[in-house]
């Protein structure tokens, strides 16, 4: 990957830094409930303000689908930005128009101000010309900060950006691509996959680009039974995706002749459904009776690929092994979580892409034992799969 233009590398004192951050931050009845977000942009702020820099802040929030919704405006994220900076931060009363040129046009060296969502037009996410080119107005560099939108051609990440000279990367887009990189383009071996989540298709890309790289691939999740299917397992009512039966088959097929290993589970935690409360029962992954579901990873699964990544130097995992957010299966997803970490300790790299599997890690108090995980679910995923990122590519070389 080419070195991308950072913000370190701008003279930022006296200019306006139109900077766009991921701000997408959970609420519950008004109030921030997870300000990660909000935190991991923190550097880059700071990097601009502290040298006299004017920091022009745009963000989403929700999807309000091109419309104003009152309950999505960005004054919580403000009022927590202010406080997490020690400054009052003011906010626009758009992220566009004469009044909020006029609001950015007052401000101050090393002052900051927030713009109104994003996505209250529908303009954004259409990458509108027009759109754009108020945005660009509204600064003198650029910069880009938030990984989870640099898989979206958005106006506020390529339409916007590419009207600028010196458009730079924030302090967390480099520790994103940096930490992704070291999984895809050069990584330590033994190098272990996990991937889980509901489908196969999801995932094909991700599974096609990693597998002449990792010595091992485990699979658990929905997107499991697909493969399980494939090699003639029987699967009862368990997540299927029937259309994706010869392509399980072919990435199979692949593994075997790259030498490499798809490892699935052996057992799986099963029930009729969700809606009831009946107890779990183990049965093995390849006997799914009729009329029952797997819904998480069983015990012997979950000893099996803890052996695997117990001898990892390397590990990525991308999706949870069960319905985690259902306590009768999280046990999987929460193994797992702990054994990467511990394996952490010991010395591997370990990345967590974003998504489900970055939430269950931070539920368990071990994102602090993870090398990196990632703020960015679609953008880690579409990473993974060695697709170009619109946002960086959008970005000056240095």
């Amino acid at each position: 990957m080419k070195r991308k233009l950072h913000v370190r590398d701008l003279d930022v004192r006296g200019r306006r830094v139109l900077t766009r951050v991921d701000f997408n931050v959970p609420l519950r009845d008004g109030e921030i409930t997870d300000d990660t977000r909000i935190r991991s942009a923190l550097p880059t702020i700071r990097s601009i303000t502290e040298r006299g820099g004017r920091a022009v802040l745009m963000s989403h929030l929700g999807r309000p689908k091109g419309e104003v919704v009152e309950s999505l405006r960005l004054a919580p994220v403000a009022e927590r930005l202010g406080t997490l900076l020690g400054a009052h931060i003011d906010t626009a009363a758009d992220c566009v128009g004469e009044e909020t040129e006029r609001a950015v046009g007052a401000l101050a060296d090393g002052e900051a101000i927030l713009l109104e969502n994003l996505r209250f037009h529908p303009e954004e996410k259409e990458n509108d010309s027009d759109f754009s080119e108020r945005l660009s107005r509204l600064g003198d560099l650029y910069v880009n900060d938030a990984f989870g939108t640099a898989h979206r051609a958005h106006a506020s990440t390529v339409g916007a950006a590419l009207r600028f000279r010196d458009r730079a990367m924030g302090f967390l887009m480099e520790r994103e691509l940096a930490n992704l990189s070291r999984v895809t383009e050069d990584p330590e071996t033994p190098y272990v996959a996990i991937l889980g989540g509901a489908k196969v298709s999801d995932k094909i890309g991700v599974i096609e680009n990693l597998l002449p790289k990792v010595d091992r691939l485990l699979v658990g999740g929905g997107m499991a039974f697909t493969f399980i299917k494939a090699r003639g397992g029987s699967v009862g009512a368990s997540l299927l995706e029937e259309d994706k039966l010869e392509t399980a088959r072919s990435l199979l097929q692949r593994a075997k002749s790259l030498g490499k290993a798809i490892v699935l589970p052996i057992d799986v935690l099963t029930a009729p459904g969700l809606d009831g409360d009946e107890k779990p029962v183990v049965k093995p992954a390849d006997e799914i009776p009729d009329g029952l579901q797997g819904l998480d990873i069983g015990p012997e699964t979950i000893e099996a690929f803890a052996s695997e990544i117990s001898l990892a130097m390397t590990i990525v995992w991308n999706g949870p092994m069960g319905v985690f957010e259902d306590p009768r299966f999280s046990g999987g997803t929460d193994a797992i979580a702990r054994t990467v970490a511990d394996r952490t300790d010991e010395g591997a790299l370990s990345v967590i892409g974003g998504g489900d599997s970055a939430a269950a890690v931070v539920a368990a108090g071990l994102a602090d034992r993870i090398s990196h995980v990632s703020t960015g679910g679609g953008a880690s995923l579409e990473f993974l799969e060695g697709k170009d990122l619109p946002a960086v590519a959008a970005l000056s070389d240095a």
